[in-house]
């Protein structure tokens, strides 16, 4: 004999809809004003939609290795004939009774929180996402700890978005360079750029925007970076001590070894490069300084390898004169650098 199934209470799923509307950050203000309005109205409200996020936080401590894309889950349509899990936003008209066996081992997690959120009046502001803007200026390099205790280095003229909602954490990098000191917390932490998703697994590590790919540098833990705003490809999975350098025209890889200072050296005013091009090595230093490189087109594609003060730079043109296809010379607007006649021609 099949057992029938029990359908959902009115008040559960309009909890698992707003619910899913936070986690994925794309509420507008019209809904996130009915949704408080909604959470507020009744403390079961509130009650269940505690306990929604206390489950979903569970399942996504279950599922964390998993390979499922959680939030294409949440944003696929119903099957046809399930017409069960379409999510009413509308108020129950009778009140929710708590379902005996599983539900009555949260209760008293959830009737605490929910004790607390009421009395101290914090409900509005846990509820609502949080959304910030930090903007490092040219020269002035920043560090910045986030709501969560991850702390955010941001190198001059580098810019980030971050959203914090009850289930996940969101930080758009949308240019220059930023690594990550990621705060233990249940919600997931990614990091969107040029594309790409990149999605601690407890750890340390750096996203540069450059000129022709991002790369992505693990100095402690691990991440996976996956193409087409998360929802694409696994491109890599990244361990301590590994980079990806992922093309932004084909979002072909390269992996290499790398260690965990020299990921880090940035941190320190150092500029660590192996075997960049120069242009990109360039951006690092007019970044940090007023008086600014100046690369012709045929020197930028040549690689260097180094490790220097990113402020010093008298040491980088000593260095750069020392190779022998490239010459620079001090004008009004800078230093330009380009490639030695003899080498030209030899070429």
């Amino acid at each position: 004999m099949t057992t029938p199934i029990e359908h959902p209470s009115a008040l559960t799923q309009a909890a698992a809809n707003w619910h899913a509307l936070q986690r994925q950050g794309s509420v507008s203000a019209d809904q996130q004003r009915a949704f408080m309005q909604w959470l507020v109205a009744s403390p079961e409200h509130l009650r269940e939609y505690m306990a929604i996020s206390e489950v979903a936080g569970a399942l996504g401590d279950a599922l964390r290795d998993m390979p499922i894309d959680l939030d294409a889950l949440l944003a696929a349509p119903p099957a046809a004939g399930n017409s069960h899990n379409v999510v009413r936003l509308s108020p129950p008209r009778k009140p929710h009774v708590a379902a005996a066996g599983a539900r009555r081992r949260w209760l008293p997690r959830i009737a605490v929180a929910a004790s607390v959120l009421l009395v101290v009046g914090w409900g509005t502001s846990l509820a609502l996402p949080r959304s910030d803007h930090f903007v490092a200026a040219h020269g002035s390099p920043r560090q910045i700890t986030l709501d969560d205790g991850t702390v955010v280095h941001l190198d001059a003229e580098s810019e980030v978005s971050v959203r914090m909602t009850l289930l996940a954490r969101r930080v758009e990098l949308e240019r220059g360079q930023a690594s990550f000191v990621v705060a233990a917390d249940r919600r997931p932490f990614a990091v969107h750029a040029a594309g790409l998703q990149v999605t601690d697994i407890g750890t340390t590590f750096d996203v540069s925007l450059l000129r022709e790919q991002a790369r992505i540098g693990v100095s402690e833990g691990r991440v996976q970076v996956r193409g087409d705003g998360g929802r694409g490809r696994m491109l890599a999975d990244l361990d301590a001590g590994q980079v990806a350098q992922v093309a932004y025209r084909d979002q072909r890889v390269q992996l290499t070894d790398e260690d965990a200072d020299s990921m880090t050296a940035w941190w320190r005013g150092r500029a660590v490069f192996r075997d960049e091009p120069l242009r990109d090595v360039a951006d690092r230093f007019n970044r940090r300084n007023t008086l600014r490189l100046h690369v012709s087109d045929d020197a930028g594609a040549l690689r260097l390898t180094g490790n220097l003060r990113v402020d010093d730079l008298a040491s980088l043109r000593a260095f750069l004169d020392q190779q022998p296809a490239l010459i620079t010379q001090r004008e009004a607007d800078g230093i330009h650098v380009r490639v030695r006649p003899q080498a030209t021609s030899a070429l």
